[in-house]
């Protein structure tokens, strides 16, 4: 079988092709608003796929420019990225689980009795929107509490406005400008001892942590796995994660709980795409 999995967000659109064990044949990424059919040809290579997920944050819609191929089947990227993990990922064989995805976007996908569940709206999984801090700043209001800060823009912009405070960090210097840092300046920063850096990986690491325990407490799951960009960050996030989630469970959840990183890396939600276009109700 060849399935197609495409994982679509602002600005870019991500794509493998997969065989039915899991392995990624190819795989892709183009300007979101480009054509898709060039990159569902690319993944292709001349021959038609079988089966096509699409991961989009309207998860009802369709997607234009696939006509003649398989219907895309439409699933949520969180749906889409707890699929991923509890297949071939950190939460293997779960039937209770939760993804965190963490990178330029901010949600989550919850797998209930081996059933992705979205909810009564869709909109279950809405973690940029967790309410972490009880300060009303105008960026929470925009994307949201969680996404605000730990996001891979949030992540950048907290370095920045410690700079812009008057804090010195060898990040700016690296990256060129206080507009052109990233999160990986700031977790390259962090590795090298920078002290700004440091302080803004362990709030990370605490707004996560806090996040992970809410889900873990409210949901009851096997596991909690952690994807998206800040993955690349497991070196400096695993363990602070783990010990900030554990101050804040409930004591009998501590030592039956699972919190992972995801080795899938950006791949993961067009995995778990491509996972759902082969068997629906998995």
């Amino acid at each position: 079988m060849l399935a197609l999995g495409l994982d679509v967000v602002e600005g870019c659109a991500r794509a493998v092709a997969i065989d039915s064990d899991g392995t990624v044949i190819r795989r892709a990424r183009q300007a979101a608003d480009a054509d898709l059919r060039s990159l569902v040809d690319e993944l292709s290579a001349g021959r038609e796929p079988d089966v096509i997920g699409l991961a989009t944050e309207d998860a009802s819609g369709g997607v234009a420019g696939l006509d003649g191929l398989p219907s895309p089947l439409a699933c949520t990227p969180g749906a889409a990225a707890v699929v991923a993990e509890t297949w071939i990922g950190a939460a293997r064989g779960a039937r209770q689980a939760v993804c965190l995805l963490i990178g330029e976007r901010v949600t989550a996908g919850i797998l209930l009795d081996g059933v992705p569940w979205i909810g009564a709206h869709g909109f279950a999984g809405s973690a940029a929107w967790f309410a972490l801090n009880p300060v009303e700043r105008q960026d929470y209001r925009k994307f949201g509490s969680l996404a605000a800060e730990v996001s891979t823009a949030g992540i950048a912009r907290r370095l920045a406005w410690r700079v812009q405070t008057g804090d010195e960090s060898v990040v700016v210097e690296r990256a060129g400008s206080l507009e052109a840092i990233t999160a990986s300046h700031v977790f390259e920063g962090a590795r090298t001892g920078d002290g700004v850096a440091i302080s803004v990986i362990r709030d990370t690491a605490k707004y996560i942590g806090m996040a992970v325990a809410n889900m873990a407490s409210f949901i009851d799951p096997e596991v909690i796995v952690l994807a998206g960009a800040v993955s690349e960050a497991r070196d400096l996030l695993l363990e602070p994660v783990r010990q900030e989630c554990a101050r804040r469970l409930p004591p009998g959840l501590v030592d039956k709980f699972r919190f992972e990183i995801s080795d899938l890396g950006d791949d993961c939600v067009a995995i778990g795409a491509a996972r759902l276009a082969m068997h629906p109700a998995s």
